[in-house]
């Protein structure tokens, strides 16, 4: 091929960003997205400042203010970010540098912050790039420090003003989202609340506290138990085998793990670990050296006390566990810039060991403690065996194979999981439609009879003996459980389709459990969508329109003006088919919904709430977010 001037590769080719450009260029390489998880993270990164200062033990207060208009103000009261000039640079502040210059910070002279999270050092600069305004204000000293900038660049220069600042010291940061940038600039309360209260649980003694000023909403953080704290706050709707969590504690050198941990009487497990405040969605070398020595402890102490040979297994020894590792290092490697799973391989050893002496100690110590925790373990294992044979009854005789697929799935012609989609729907009316409507070559539908097994409240080999639920797992293909295969997945979405009253919600609520609990990859994946029917079909003449809500139903009458017939769709099997394809199956016309999971912890606690065996808890629940319910049929 002859080199044109369009395709010479020479030194003209290779674009140079100065300063922050790169981060407004691509900003999903430095937050993960531009969406909602992006938003929420510029917040924590600002926060995270002031987390390294109290883990270094300069910080005993950060305040979080939603503003009205959608900015952030974090003010804490460390030390400050230092105001002088920056030797390596005479004409700008070191806070200047730190605003404006990617892996610029203290965080990388192990003397100043030994250990801290954020990202790799780029935290408090890539918010400033991404912002539309940022204000900095920094009190050292006894003066007050002020800078302007936006979208990355100072506006003024570093100056001491008059003014009130709430403490001796510290640094407070206001900033404005770039509009430009996101695709949303409404900050959610509850999800900044669930993050801000778990930091306040890895940094017992820390007050952590958050008002949003468009509602009035505030809460107060401060848990002088730390994890202990935490995992009673995460089991405390359900019935736990001790009445307080055991905790342990080891240190090497300059890293420690601090792990605490209690059995409930559920059939799921619950361990989250986090490295410096980092929450490690994908885990990584700690949480083997947990799950290995658990395994093997129970194993051990199982052996020398008890007359049952039985094996217990890693799933056998963590049933019913709700755990929290919390690890502290310097230089933590991650695989990934957003640190979901750790890879320093001395950290297995260092958990390892701290998991047999700790917990090896206290079932020596507490034998009435030991025996209920290995009973229970030994329950799963008996329960297991049972799942293994009732798992044989819902094996797919081959990856594709048409024998093997239950009667009722109406399975689409496409082999490539990428490009099919199975909908879940309530009942033979409403599968009927579906299957008359849908696109036969992408398009699979399963019809369900009435609602599955509430699974928060089962093991896995009952789970398993449903037949809705065995004819879900046997059309998705994967497996469910400690079964799981992912690679045997034979639809990429997995549309959960039901009615719009309560019966359907409800039906929705138990797959979501369901998937939630044993098919957890799918929901991390982005697997799993839920339809959005019309609520109403208007028309006006030859004129129709569907609509989605109240609120739109009523804007639309009015823009009808007067002389329209309301359809009001309380069913799906309501739906002539070419209605429920043009509305809810049209891949062009449609709208899904996909089922997130921002935040683990919360989601367990959901979860446990509204399917678990406490009433109380989900009558509290219900009492609260009445006012937010809608579409319900009375």
């Amino acid at each position: 091929m002859t080199e044109t001037k369009e395709t010479n590769y020479g030194a003209q080719s290779i674009k140079v960003m100065e300063g922050l450009s790169a981060v407004r260029k691509r900003p999903g390489m430095y937050i993960g997205s531009t969406g909602d998880r992006g938003l929420h993270h510029l917040v924590y990164e600002v926060v995270d400042n002031g987390i390294d200062e109290a883990m270094v033990g300069f910080c005993k207060n950060i305040d979080l203010t939603i503003h009205k208009d959608n900015s952030i103000t974090v003010v804490d009261n460390g030390r400050g970010i230092p105001v002088d000039k920056h030797p390596k640079f005479p004409d700008k502040s070191a806070l200047e540098i730190v605003m404006t210059k990617l892996h610029a910070g203290g965080k990388f002279d192990s003397k100043t912050y030994q250990i801290s999270g954020g990202l790799h050092g780029v935290g408090v600069s890539v918010v400033n790039a991404l912002s539309e305004k940022l204000l900095v204000e920094v009190k050292r000293d006894g003066k007050i420090h002020y800078q302007e900038y936006g979208k990355g660049k100072p506006l003024t220069k570093l100056e001491v003003i008059d003014g009130k600042f709430p403490y001796e010291s510290g640094t407070k940061i206001r900033f404005w989202p770039d509009q430009e940038i996101f695709e949303t600039t409404d900050f959610h309360y509850d999800i900044l609340v669930s993050r801000l209260r778990e930091l306040a649980f890895l940094n017992a003694g820390v007050s952590i506290s958050i008002k949003d000023e468009r509602t009035d909403e505030s809460e107060d953080f401060l848990f002088e138990g730390g994890i202990i704290s935490f995992v009673k706050f995460l089991n405390e709707n359900k019935d736990c085998l001790s009445e307080k969590p055991i905790c342990f504690y080891k240190k090497s050198g300059t890293s420690s793990v601090e792990i605490a941990l209690q059995y409930n009487t559920t059939y799921s497990e619950n361990v989250i670990t986090f490295v410096n405040n980092i929450n490690t969605e994908e885990g990584g070398t700690h949480l083997i050296g947990f799950k290995n020595s658990l395994t093997r402890v129970l194993n051990k102490y199982a052996k020398e006390n008890t007359k049952n040979n039985e094996k217990l297994s890693g799933s056998d020894a963590r049933e019913g566990l709700t755990c929290i590792i919390s690890i502290k290092m310097i230089d933590p490697q991650f695989e990934g810039q957003t640190k979901t799973k750790l890879g320093n391989p001395e950290m297995k050893n260092l958990v390892d060991s701290a998991v047999s002496e700790g917990l090896g100690t206290f079932l020596e110590e507490n034998p009435t403690m030991a025996k209920i925790i290995v009973e229970k373990a030994m329950s799963a294992a008996k329960a297991r065996e049972a799942a293994l044979k009732a798992r044989e009854l819902v094996r797919r005789k081959d990856a594709f194979g048409i024998s093997s697929l239950p009667g009722k799935l109406a399975d689409c012609s496409e082999r490539d999981p990428a490009k099919s989609e199975l909908y879940i729907v309530e009942g033979d009316s409403a599968g009927g439609s579906s299957k008359q409507g849908r696109d036969r070559k992408t398009q699979a539908i399963l019809p369900l009879r009435g609602k599955i097994l509430n699974v928060e409240k089962a093991r896995l080999v009952n789970v398993l003996k449903n037949n809705e639920i065995q004819t879900l797992i046997t059309a998705i293909g994967t497996g469910a459980g400690e079964f799981f295969d992912i690679e045997k997945l034979r639809y990429h979405k997995i549309i959960i389709m039901t009615d719009a009253d309560v019966d359907g919600a409800h039906i929705r609520t138990l797959l979501l459990t369901f998937f939630y609990r044993y098919m957890k990859p799918l929901v991390e994946q982005g697997h799993i969508f839920i339809a959005q029917p019309p609520l109403y079909r208007l028309k006006k003449g030859s004129n129709a329109h569907y609509v989605y809500s109240d609120s739109e139903k009523e804007k639309m009458l009015e823009e009808m003006d007067g002389n329209v017939s309301i359809q009001r769709f309380k069913g799906l099997g309501e739906m002539n088919p070419d209605q429920l394809w043009s509305t809810t199956m049209n891949p062009e016309t449609r709208t899904l919904l996909k089922a997130t999971l921002e935040d683990a912890v919360e989601a367990d606690r959901v979860f446990t709430t509204l399917m678990g065996d406490k009433v109380e808890p989900r009558r509290e629940f219900i009492y609260k977010h009445a006012k937010f319910v809608k579409n319900i049929d009375v």
